[in-house]
Order: structure tokens, then C-alpha cells, then sequence
């Protein structure tokens, strides 16, 4: 799908599927439950970022860049993604990875090694005040880069952490669609669609698709995996709305479509939680569907958790986005969080 004529590369296998987890419904009693499996994009071992640099690099392309900057942390699936976009088009990347050089890289720091970027570039460690500061840091570290790059002839192009929100706003409307002709396929009425939701973007280009392809008539509910749900909301709206003035919409989305939880969290970003660790257990030893520890673990125990709590009954469908991020599962931050999980294992 092209919105609005906005160039978009194809990088990815899309249609991504969309399938039933009849096992899983049965264990929870409730609606019919679905993953639709953005996991499975096709490249870098997948992710919910090629919707969006689809786009970002189609206008890096049209700028006639010859190398790609970006920022993100070590076990950034967005790094990752990016890198094997890149190599893909031919295009050099530089990664500004936000933290220290670790002893042993993992996870998706040990994809991006083995993708190969031309540089990797490491700012600040352990102290830094806030991550607002090593943002900052990164982003005067990228921008440094590329005024040197330009001297010796590169062209760069900039893309920040998680891409523009623009682009994951054409990204996760197109996806919206996408989902429309599946549910139309397998005569489905879906009622509502979890995601994950860090930076937003993903969570505004559903919002922005359910309004243009479902008159806002699907639910889309945001699970937080780092922030208070009321900052979001507000990042949300002022990201719909510029979605709305970019494309011109005759129409405004409104505020009751955007529902964002943040019970899930736990004590922050990347670090597990009780809930999450069954939600990703009860998965795979019911599915063999593997979640990631980060985002959809996390938006999966959101959606247990309101099935649970009688928000859906029989009658409904439910619809989980899987997001990718299953490096993190290999990460050493995450080593330990389902190292105690074995079952039917004999120990000596």
C-alpha cells in the first residue's frame, strides 16, 4: 500500500501472517485470541521497524545518501533492523550505541557485529544522569559524525531512534490495512488489538489506520513497557495530529481512541516481571510462539491480564502485534530471568 504517494521501498515479506492461538485461548476461557506476526518481516530476524524504515529509507534513497547514521541501545532491535536494511540497499551505516562497550557483546549487539556495520560508536556508561542526557549525547555524537562524513565526501542521512514517528505512522497504518483484508479473508470482526508501546510511533500508525480503515470501529490498547500511559497519550495525540495535517485528513482522530495502559511495566524498562515471564512461559509452552522480555512479553501479560479481569467475553477476538525484539532473549541482561523456568528436566 502507498499512502498518499509517499515512496516506500520493499524490504520486507508482507503479508506478515496472521494466526490463530487456539491453545492459549483455551487455557484463559475467553475470546479467540490471535498473533499477528510482525516478528516474521523477512530480514535481520524480523521486526516491527521494517514497516517504518520501508519508508525512511525509500526518502534516504531520493537524498542520495550514501551512509546511514543511527542511535539506539545495545540490544536495540531498531539498530539491528536498520543494519541489515542497509546492507541490503548497499548503503554504509554508522550506529551511535547509547551506553558502554561491553565485555562480551549479546543479543542484538552481537546481530549488529555480525551484520557489520562500517563504525560503532559507544557514549557514555554508568552515571549518566538521565536518559533525556544520553540521548542528547548520542544525538550531538551522530551529528558530529556526520559533519565528518560530509568532508570526506559521504552523503549521511539521520535516522533517529525508532525512525521518525511519520514513518511509523505510514508504516502501522499500511499494517492496519493489511490486517482489514486478513480479518475480511477469515470472516473475523475483530474487537481489539494489543501492542506494545515504547517510543509510540507503532501504537499512533495503528490508531491512525484504525481510523481511516475501521472509522475507529478497532480498538487498538497500548501496553507500556516504560512510561506513565499519560505522557504517552499526550505524545500520541500530537503525533496523530501531525499525521492528520501531513496527509491532509478531512478528519481529526479522537481522544477516546487512545487507550494506553501502563499497570505492566513493573520497575521499569527491560527489566522482567512475574507477569511477564508467564505471559512469555504460558506462550510458548502452549504455541511455540516465542515472545521477547522487553515489549511483547510485557504486552502479552496486559492482554492475559484483561481477558482475565472479564473485559472480553467468548464472543470477542482479540488480536496480539508481535513486535519482534526475540534477540532480547539471548541478551546478558536478560540471561538470568527464565534461566530457573526448565520444566520435565531431570537435574543431576
Amino acid at each position: 500500500m502507498q499512502l498518499g504517494g509517499i515512496p516506500r521501498l520493499s524490504l520486507g515479506e508482507f503479508p506478515t501472517p496472521l494466526q490463530e492461538l487456539k491453545n492459549l485461548g483455551r487455557i484463559l476461557g475467553g475470546p479467540r485470541v490471535f498473533v499477528k506476526r510482525d516478528d516474521l518481516t523477512g530480514l535481520g530476524l524480523g521486526g516491527n521497524k521494517l514497516r517504518k524504515l520501508e519508508y525512511a529509507l525509500a526518502e534516504a534513497a531520493a537524498s542520495g545518501a550514501t551512509v546511514v547514521i543511527t542511535v539506539g541501545g545495545p540490544q536495540s532491535n531498531h539498530v539491528r533492523l536498520t543494519t541489515a536494511a542497509c546492507n541490503k540497499l548497499g548503503l554504509k551505516t554508522v550506529l551511535v550505541i547509547r551506553g558502554k562497550l561491553p565485555v562480551k557483546p549479546s543479543g542484538n549487539l552481537l546481530i549488529d557485529h555480525i551484520l557489520g556495520p562500517s563504525e560503532i560508536h559507544y557514549v557514555g556508561a554508568d552515571g549518566f544522569p538521565a536518559k533525556g542526557e544520553l540521548d542528547r549525547v548520542a544525538d550531538e555524537k551522530a551529528n558530529e559524525i556526520a559533519e565528518r562524513l560530509r568532508a570526506e565526501g559521504e552523503v549521511p542521512y539521520f535516522i533517529p531512534n525508532g525512525c521518525r514517528a511519520i514513518h511509523g505512522a505510514m508504516g502501522y497504518a499500511s499494517c492496519v490495512l493489511e490486517m482489514v483484508s486478513q480479518f475480511k479473508d477469515r470472516q473475523l470482526a475483530p474487537t481489539a488489538v494489543f501492542t506494545a508501546i515504547g517510543t509510540s510511533s507503532t501504537h499512533t500508525g495503528l490508531v491512525l489506520g484504525a481510523h481511516l480503515f475501521t472509522q475507529d470501529q478497532l480498538k487498538i490498547v497500548g501496553i507500556s513497557v516504560a512510561n506513565a500511559s499519560g505522557g504517552l497519550t499526550e505524545r500520541v495525540a500530537r503525533q496523530l495530529q501531525e499525521a492528520v495535517d501531513y496527509f491532509k485528513l478531512a478528519s481529526t482522530v479522537p481522544q477516546k481512541a487512545i487507550a494506553i495502559l501502563d499497570d505492566y511495566v513493573g520497575d521499569g524498562y527491560g527489566i522482567p516481571t512475574e507477569a511477564m515471564k508467564e505471559a512469555v512461559l504460558l506462550t510458548a509452552r502452549s504455541e511455540g510462539v516465542l515472545l521477547d522480555p522487553v515489549y511483547t512479553g510485557k504486552a502479552m501479560a496486559g492482554l492475559i491480564d484483561r481477558v482475565r479481569a472479564g473485559d472480553y467475553t467468548t464472543d470477542d477476538v482479540v488480536v496480539l502485534l508481535h513486535t519482534g525484539g526475540t534477540p532480547a532473549l539471548f541478551a546478558d541482561t536478560q540471561i538470568d530471568t527464565f534461566i530457573d523456568a526448565s520444566s520435565g528436566t531431570d537435574n543431576p
